[in-house]
């Protein structure tokens, strides 16, 4: 799988499928990624129109008979709209079914809250066995695609096909990445927004603020030490996220200090029990607080009042 920055989430997924006759790519009409795979893949290429539940009934079937599925849909009617398809039929039965969530959280810039997948991290790892994915962009998603594949487990992906210029190590199931060290504030991030919680780390390293940031990739399996290591270095964090905070990262990482009995100050910056309102997403960062200027100066808070960001 060489050359793997030159291509895109379609190509690498037509390479796998055709590398492994069980791969079936299966879509509820959300073919923005993968338009050039129905020439490719033949009658492995199924659409069944905008019917999200069918697609995951299907798709159990499918995994029943040997297969492995590998869905696409919005990322907010693939959680909810079938939730209890994919807990009953691909859960329950620990099905190797991988569901390919599009446009998830800020990714829905321009979506109003019907749109607005800011709920899907706490949905997915709520199901037993279900593992969640957060690529950083689109060089992690192609090095994470191969490995979701191969694993026996039913996996939920973020969507995240951005460029950026971050340079990643190996890709690991439960394997978080360490991105900068620093021993002023500690900051765990997934998927969007790790290339601007990087670039707001490097705009404070020119203040003599040192940032560890730190890109948990996988949620489930969880890189527990990541979290305890980070705790341990800094004395203090900060989560950083596009998603409620309720049942996301930031509880995510509460519960793991809390089961290494570790007391030390964390800070939340996501969305605080409320959807984001709709624009272009530089302008949605911005407004909201999440730009790598405006993360830079909630971690220049979190770092010098004691974990207090206000």
């Amino acid at each position: 799988m060489s050359g793997l920055a030159e291509r895109t989430y379609s190509t690498v997924l037509r390479e796998l499928a055709s590398a492994d006759p069980r791969i079936v790519v299966v879509t509820a009409e959300n073919r923005a990624a993968i338009r050039d795979l129905p020439d490719r893949l033949g009658d492995r290429f199924i659409d069944v129109g905008i019917c999200e539940q069918t697609m995951i009934g299907m798709a159990a079937g499918m995994a029943l008979r040997g297969r492995i599925p590998v869905v696409h849909a919005l990322a907010t009617f693939l959680t909810l709209r079938a939730f209890e398809f994919i807990r009953d039929d691909v859960g329950i039965a620990g099905l190797p079914v991988k569901l390919v969530g599009g446009v998830p959280g800020f990714l829905s810039d321009a979506n109003g809250p019907t749109h607005q997948a800011i709920e899907d991290i706490a949905l997915m790892r709520g199901i037993p066995g279900m593992h969640v994915v957060c690529p950083a962009d689109e060089s992690e998603l192609l090095e994470a695609l191969p490995v979701v594949l191969a694993s026996p487990a039913p996996t939920y992906i973020r969507f995240n096909a951005s460029r950026t210029d971050l340079a990643h190590t190996p890709f690991e199931l439960g394997r978080a990445e360490l991105l900068t060290e620093g021993d002023d504030l500690a900051v765990l991030s997934a998927g969007l927004l790790v290339p601007h919680v990087k670039a707001a780390a490097d705009l404070l390293r020119e203040e003599g603020i040192g940032v560890r940031v730190t890109n948990l990739r996988t949620i489930v399996p969880l890189d527990e030490q990541a979290i305890v290591g980070a705790a341990r270095a800094c004395g203090r964090l900060a989560v950083v996220e596009d998603h409620l905070l309720a049942g996301g990262i930031y509880q995510v990482v509460c519960e793991v200090l809390v089961r290494h009995r570790l007391s030390v100050p964390v800070v939340p910056i996501g969305l605080d029990g409320r959807w984001f309102r709709p624009a272009l997403l530089p302008d949605v960062l911005d407004r909201e607080g999440f730009s790598a200027p405006r993360l830079a100066e909630r971690f220049r808070r979190a770092a010098t009042n004691g974990g207090n960001p206000s």
